[in-house]
């Protein structure tokens, strides 16, 4: 068999490819280079970027194959995820590769804002010696201001206390407890400006914190502050920040991240008192090595069709290990209610998780009921990504729910559907206590309890005599043996499901129907 083809569109630590290791066809192409993109990712099973390598919905549409985007960083600012959501496709990031190198970074600028050292650095090595033009501000006994308290935010306010630094932080997402655990004091943002002698930003770039910092903010700042953001371009407003220096509202700034990338003019360039770096928050050996490791890993297990803790695009993140198993459960069960409803879309949909296991986050299992469901339905895959999506473009009304109550079985997952015709149809499964296999539990109305395998009959027909019989002579004609089978009846009628060793074709199907009385039959076949 070929093997999955994964392409590196930037260059990438070596470390990544020794991480994707030997099961992978690996081939490389410049991501900046449009058609060459367009023309390599045809073919691709995964494509792994860094940030110049732009993976927007054409992208996405010319790679039919794709399963995986991966990007070997942190923001997902050149992935068109809503795009590869309704095509299927996993995006994943390497959320804490960098994370020690920005903060390291930061501290470097807030320490190069206050002695200004990239200034003296180039005026003695253009042959002056002037001390006087380069005197600083201690950090000792200095207020820094740390808006946003996330990852980086804690690993910067943690660095600078230890220069003797009081810090406050404003971020309204962060706990009393977080901001104890950074050494910080949550303030509001208006005081944070007001007392801050240094402030860094470590927000993410969405559409309400572009210009967070701005004219506004920056009016109530004290004259000696300076100014840092190495999180995203445009979070602080370079214009008006350019305004407040050269006004002396503001003594200083260090940025290393530009709202338009790459930046080779601003504004900000000219003036002294500023100190710029190209974009290198994570520019070091070991973060660079983290990020491909990491994204790596993902694509290891995104392709193997294992769950990915990193994926951004997967419903209800990590998975429990208590949770995995019913999964496929899960997925078996929307195969068997499709085809039980005649390959008809319900119009509503109740997916039911019932039990102990609803103690853990059970969100994935919605969407693997659907992933089943829709997989006869669609002309597009579905996936765990784009299950949700796919219900929700043919009009069909889904319903999630969980309890932690199960009275026949320790837990349930349960599909109950309402058909074109107004017709219920509900369709449930548990675990096997003793073997830990999938096994149905009803169907219909009808209490059963038989493997779930990957070849299963149904068969719902009049209840007389010798029905059974005859439906064991057409199928033992046909060469389709019957490895096992439950019947149950309700009001009249009774229901053999049974699961058998070989494909039964339609034609037999249609023989079952024709010769017994008021019978309808389906068969589903789980695996490929």
């Amino acid at each position: 068999m070929a093997k999955p083809i994964v392409l590196i569109a930037e260059e990438l630590s070596p470390t990544t490819v020794t991480a994707l290791g030997p099961d992978f066809d690996i081939r490389h192409c410049d991501g900046t280079d449009r058609p060459a993109l367009l023309s390599a990712v045809a073919h691709a099973d995964a494509l792994l970027v860094r940030s110049a390598t732009r993976v927007d919905a054409q992208v996405i549409d010319a790679a039919r194959r794709l399963k995986a985007v991966a990007r070997a960083g942190v923001g997902l600012d050149n992935v068109d995820v809503t795009a590869a959501t309704k095509a299927g496709v996993l995006v994943v990031n390497a959320p804490l590769s960098n994370v020690v190198s920005a903060a390291e970074l930061t501290c470097g600028l807030l320490l190069s804002t206050a002695r200004t050292i990239p200034q003296a650095d180039f005026s003695l090595k253009s042959g002056e010696w002037d001390r006087q033009k380069y005197t600083g501000v201690e950090l000792s006994d200095k207020t820094l201001g740390v808006i946003g308290l996330g990852r980086i935010g804690t690993l910067v306010a943690q660095r600078m206390s230890a220069f003797g630094m009081r810090i406050l932080a404003h971020d309204p997402y962060a706990t009393e407890e977080r901001a104890l655990h950074a050494g910080a004091r949550l303030v509001p943002l208006d005081r944070l400006l007001r007392e801050s002698d240094f402030i860094t930003v470590h927000l993410p770039k969405t559409p309400e914190t572009v210009g967070f910092v701005g004219e506004r903010e920056l009016s109530i700042v004290k004259r000696t502050v300076r100014i840092v953001n190495a999180a995203r371009g445009g979070i602080v407003d370079e214009e008006a920040l350019a305004a407040a220096l050269k006004d002396g509202r503001v003594a200083g700034a260090g940025l290393d991240t530009f709202a338009v990338e790459p930046c080779t003019a601003s504004p900000l360039f000219g003036l002294d008192n500023v100190v710029v770096t190209p974009h290198l928050g994570a520019s070091t050996h070991e973060a660079q090595e983290k990020a491909g490791t990491s994204v790596a890993h993902s694509v290891r297990r995104a392709l193997a069709g294992e769950l990915v803790p990193d994926a951004v695009n997967a419903p209800g993140g990590p998975v429990a290990e208590e949770v995995h198993p019913y999964l496929a459960l899960a997925d078996g069960l929307g195969h068997v209610f499709t085809e039980l409803a005649g390959r008809r879309a319900a119009t509503h949909l109740e997916i039911e998780v019932r039990g102990e296991v609803t103690r853990r986050d059970v969100t994935v299992l919605e969407a693997a009921a659907l992933r089943g469901i829709l997989a006869e339905l669609v002309p597009t895959k579905p996936s765990l990504v784009n299950a949700s999506e796919l219900a929700r473009e043919i009009g069909v009304s889904v319903r999630f729910s969980t309890s932690s109550e199960s009275l026949d079985h320790r837990n349930v997952v349960a599909i109950r559907g309402v058909l074109p015709d107004g017709k219920p149809l509900i369709v449930a499964g548990a675990l096997s206590a003793r073997k830990g296999t999938h096994k149905l539990v009803e169907i219909g109305e009808c209490d059963i309890d038989l493997d779930l395998t990957d070849r299963m009959l149904f068969l719902w027909y009049s209840d007389e005599p010798g029905a059974i019989g005859k439906a064991g002579r057409i199928l033992g004609g046909a060469g389709v043996n019957i490895a096992d089978m439950e019947v149950a009846r309700s009001g009249g009628r009774a229901m053999a499901a049974m699961s058998v060793d070989i494909d039964v074709p339609e034609t037999v199907v249609g023989s079952l129907v024709s010769t017994l009385d008021e019978a309808s039959a389906g068969f589903v076949r789980l695996m490929p």
